[in-house]
């Protein structure tokens, strides 16, 4: 997700520090980083996107909104960098931003064969566009992949397994359709990055099972620029009546409504993603975000801006599990072997990443100037990413100290706070909706800690 992608969607994706700890829902007021690229701002992606028709594979030639947390219209973006595409590139292309000796995760290369245990094709579906957020995926097979930029796809051998890892893209690459949605219209994927709002949501007729919580905490934000305004809290900004920017359907908003801690009549849901409407406000305004990427985009890339913003972290508020390795809960039993060890080898891969995150992120750069109405990610957005993951513990260990474990408690606070929202769409989850129907930490290394 890199700034551009975050912007446009809801929940979907840049660290400091490595401080782990760091109190959730603090306000924070961040400092400049490194000097801003000189490209565009990229866009951002949505939360959970509402449901869409069939999703083509090759990335549509509009351009994608800077990023919010639901799902939005791609009419809607604005000035979003679009990646030049050159014009004799071949679309199927080997990665040359690889550091030389640089390999895949070391557990993948050390994991022995997973012939005939995975599909000879491990295909995992993401949710927007390449991002450090989905980092830990293409550290599996390594900076020295094929980038394939008419099917929108990352892929090469995984470690010495035998077998190929295929990540896709997804978001504007698959016509801004939920990855549930696309896991049942493509029966060659087996995983797919969701989130637990959309398992909820999308329980009854397209269930999931999350079998990695790559993000321990929800990186969405609200973030403005009124260096006056102190907001601890969502009640802190309901008593203060400011406006609330986002997507629609921002359901995560329906449930800060439904508990009073926003009032409906300062939301508006009428949110592209675009910047301009921040700008003209001069910051007295609140817009929904991920950590990973509007805050760096607005001080560094967001022309007419470019000043430090505030923001408050959501993950206490709205305890969701973002971009979390899912599968089709009728696979789940046919996959087990398969999962017993590919999802250590993810473990594993998530902090050989955050720890070195250097060369993939030289490979996202380098994938994201090729693809077609695309949006571009630089180098020291990428770092920035990484190093809030970091900074505010969105990567760290589970409650429990296994990394990439699920809290059911939380969990079943989700089911609690999003269920009535869903009946009230229109789209009721399944009836006595339980943790264990949506998520297992059966599959994890229970050893692994970051």
């Amino acid at each position: 997700m890199y700034p551009a992608r975050r912007l446009i969607s809801s929940g979907r994706p840049l660290l400091s520090i490595a401080l782990a700890g760091v109190i959730a829902l603090t306000a924070c007021t961040t400092t400049a980083p490194p000097p801003a690229p000189t490209s565009p701002p990229a866009a951002a992606k949505p939360t959970t996107p509402p449901a869409a028709a069939a999703s083509p594979a090759a990335s549509p030639s509009v351009a994608v909104a800077a990023s919010p947390a639901a799902a939005a219209s791609p009419s809607a973006a604005a000035s979003p960098a679009v990646s030049p595409v050159p014009s004799v590139a071949p679309s199927l292309v080997p990665s040359p931003s690889a550091v030389a000796g640089t390999s895949p995760a070391g557990a993948a290369v050390a994991a022995g064969s997973l012939k005939g245990v995975c599909p000879d094709n491990v295909v995992v579906q993401t949710n927007w566009w390449p991002e450090p957020d989905h980092g830990f995926l293409y550290q599996l097979i390594g900076p020295n992949g094929t980038i394939d930029i008419d099917k929108n796809a990352y892929s090469g051998p995984l470690g010495n397994t035998g077998v190929n890892l295929e990540v896709r893209a997804g978001g504007p690459a698959i016509g801004f359709q939920q990855v549930t949605a696309q896991m049942y219209s493509d029966d060659s994927i087996l995983l797919g990055m969701a989130a637990t709002d959309e398992q909820i949501q999308n329980s009854a007729s397209q269930p999931s099972r999350g079998v990695f919580a790559w993000y321990a905490k929800n990186p969405q934000i609200f973030f403005w620029g009124n260096p006056d305004w102190d907001f601890q809290s969502v009640s802190d900004i309901g008593k203060n009546g400011a406006t609330v920017l986002a997507f629609s359907p921002a359901t995560f908003v329906d449930v800060l409504v439904g508990k009073g801690a926003l009032n409906k009549n300062q939301v508006d849901e009428s949110y592209t993603g675009d910047p301009s409407r921040f700008v003209a406000a001069d910051g007295n305004i609140v817009s929904q975000g991920f950590i990973t990427s509007e805050p760096y985009i607005y001080e560094n890339e967001v022309q007419g801006w470019k000043k430090p913003v505030k923001f408050l972290l959501l993950d206490k508020e709205v305890p969701i599990y973002q971009d979390d390795m899912a599968i089709r809960s009728d696979k789940l039993e046919a996959s087990r072997a398969c999962l017993q060890k590919l999802v250590p080898l993810m473990q594993q891969s998530a902090i050989d990443y955050v720890k070195n995150p250097v060369p993939i992120n030289n490979m996202i750069v380098d994938y994201t100037s090729r693809i077609k109405g695309g949006t571009q990610i630089s180098a020291t957005g990428a770092a920035d990413a990484v190093q809030k993951m970091l900074t505010y513990g969105i990567v760290a260990n589970g409650t429990d100290g296994v990394y990439g474990s699920y809290d059911t408690a939380q969990v079943q606070q989700l089911i609690d706070d999003f269920g009535p929202v869903f009946v009230a769409r229109g789209k009721p989850p399944e009836a006595g909706l339980q943790p264990s129907d949506i998520v297992t930490n059966e599959f994890l290394d229970k050893n692994i800690h970051l």
